[in-house]
């Protein structure tokens, strides 16, 4: 494989961590996407991670059930750094180099993050998982992960979830939906989309950074996308 992007950004998420068990880390799951991340740090490219919470805890449905929110959002960051945890052992497992950066002091679980360690980590042919969030409530993880993809220089951002791209509306909930193969930040801002909080999608918009929206649960996507298929959404 000739990889399109040679420094990427993947946002991963949380809930998809859980696989059919609703609730946790499956290990089918995990497995599947360190297998997928390692054939990428094979064939050259430099991969720096962010991962959600929503599988153990997510603040703001917390916040909903009485919890305090900035206390929540800190519940939520340290689920973060579980998932991200458990991605880099099943790395490590298989022969692929990984380290946890994390955004709030969480040593020796993870290493104080800052762009300068991640790159260096990067350079190094190690996946740079990049947890905690962006270290402050009422910020999302996919705000995180625009954050990061633009602190690291990442040539794309790509949001790997559970639907195979951005549609017109919700599929699972409009079978009318049609697909995107394409959309500018534009049309998303006037079709009031919500591929991501607009907190996110600003910061790349105004960063220049594109996205790509496509089913990472699908094993080998990951690779097609790398590969430059057609396939997901790409956001510019």
């Amino acid at each position: 494989m000739e990889p399109k992007y040679r420094r990427i950004l993947l946002k991963l998420s949380g809930e998809s961590l859980m696989g059919h068990q609703g609730y946790g880390i499956d290990p089918e799951r995990l497995g599947s996407y360190a297998a997928q991340i390692s054939d990428l740090v094979k064939a050259g490219v430099e991969v720096g991670i962010v991962i959600g919470g929503g599988n153990i805890f997510r603040g703001l449905s917390g916040a909903a059930k009485g919890f305090d929110r900035v206390k929540g959002d800190q519940m939520g960051m340290l689920a973060t750094v579980i998932n991200s945890l458990a991605l880099s052992s099943a790395l490590e497992a298989i022969g692929c180099g990984a380290r946890v950066l994390t955004s709030i002091g969480m040593f020796p679980v993870g290493e104080p993050y800052s762009p300068m360690r991640a790159l260096e980590t990067l350079a190094q042919g190690t996946v740079a998982i990049i947890a905690g969030g962006t270290g402050n409530p009422f910020f999302t993880t996919d705000t995180a992960a625009a954050l990061r993809a633009v602190e690291i220089k990442a040539e794309v951002m790509l949001k790997g979830t559970r639907v195979d791209g951005i549609y017109t509306a919700d599929p699972e909930k409009d079978p009318s939906a049609t697909k995107f193969d394409s959309i500018s930040y534009d049309e998303i801002y006037n079709r009031g989309l919500k591929i991501m909080d607009l907190t996110a999608t600003t910061l790349c918009r105004e960063n220049g950074m594109k996205i790509v929206v496509f089913d990472m649960d699908t094993p080998g996507n990951l690779a097609k996308v790398l590969s430059g298929e057609n396939i997901g959404t790409l956001v510019y």
